[in-house]
């Protein structure tokens, strides 16, 4: 005996459907849809940052180098104002700039006492130097302190080419000019010509005569100077650099968290060891850090 009942339609259409999807299923048991598309990685910041600098920082090349690996790795754009670092520390006191790479540690301490700039670190240091004509007539080769070196420049009325542009380094002769109790403002052996570094070098090259660098820029020009180095090494000649940051709360349109990330990757351990890898002609122009015991 069985059922003659008639079967409906729509039951027999759901059946065939749901066969046949077992059918197409079986053949592709290997291939297992995800449940959802994975979660995108975060987006790399995008901007950029205004970085007021000296000249040194600049005409050394290091700021190409470090400055290419931070834009790679975050994708922060860096536009440079290359100047002494009077007129740095004076940028960004007006907001004009974002971030600061300058080597006038007195006076940026003071300002960041005072509020104009925050999240200050040690950076980075080298040296200054004295350099002059090979023949060196004041002799400053033979004596190994920088007083006594001014004092034979003085005496021997060599020409000796200032900076003169109330930089970093123009602070640091003055002082060192203070110090050995000589002021030569207005002897007409000293020309005081309110250029930057690379621009001091040449004229001293051209007038063959005496003048203090910074030794990272006189290393990356120097095979195009008949120039050499007549007085290194003394502890006071010691050129500490500082990076620090606008204080956002005293100009509240600096992009204070793209300068974040930027301090955080020169002062990381690799931003430090790109600083102490970059080199010209094999020679180190920069270590990192502090340069003072």
């Amino acid at each position: 005996m069985y059922l003659s009942k008639k079967l409906n339609p729509l039951i027999i259409v759901v059946t065939v459907l749901a066969f046949s999807m077992v059918l197409l299923n079986s053949g592709c048991t290997d291939q297992i849809e995800p449940d959802s598309e994975p979660e995108p990685e975060e987006k790399i910041t995008e901007g950029s940052i205004t970085l007021a600098t000296t000249t040194s920082t600049y005409d050394s090349g290091l700021l190409d180098y470090l400055n290419q690996a931070f834009t790679e790795k975050t994708g922060i754009a860096v536009e440079v104002v290359s100047q002494g670092s009077s007129a740095a520390l004076n940028m960004g006191r007006r907001g004009d700039a974002d971030v600061l790479l300058v080597h006038d540690r007195k006076s940026e301490l003071k300002l960041v006492e005072k509020g104009y700039f925050v999240d200050r670190y040690d950076v980075m240091y080298n040296d200054f130097i004295f350099v002059g004509a090979e023949d060196d007539p004041a002799g400053l080769q033979d004596i190994n302190d920088p007083a006594s070196g001014l004092a034979l420049i003085a005496e021997s009325e060599s020409t000796f080419v200032s900076r003169g542009d109330d930089s970093g380094t123009h602070r640091m002769e003055e002082h060192l000019w203070e110090g050995a109790g000589i002021n030569p403002e207005g002897q007409d052996w000293y020309l005081s010509i309110g250029q930057g570094m690379g621009s001091t070098l040449n004229m001293a090259n051209e007038e063959q005569a005496y003048t203090m660098a910074d030794r990272g820029t006189f290393v990356s020009m120097r095979d195009n100077l008949d120039l050499q180095i007549v007085l290194e090494g003394d502890p006071t000649l010691v050129n500490q650099y500082g990076v620090m940051a606008v204080n956002p709360e005293e100009h509240n349109h600096v992009k204070y968290d793209l300068v974040i990330r930027y301090l955080d990757f020169i002062m990381s351990e690799d931003g430090q060891e790109l600083i102490n890898s970059y080199q010209v002609n094999n020679e180190t122009l920069f270590f990192p850090g502090y340069g003072l015991e």
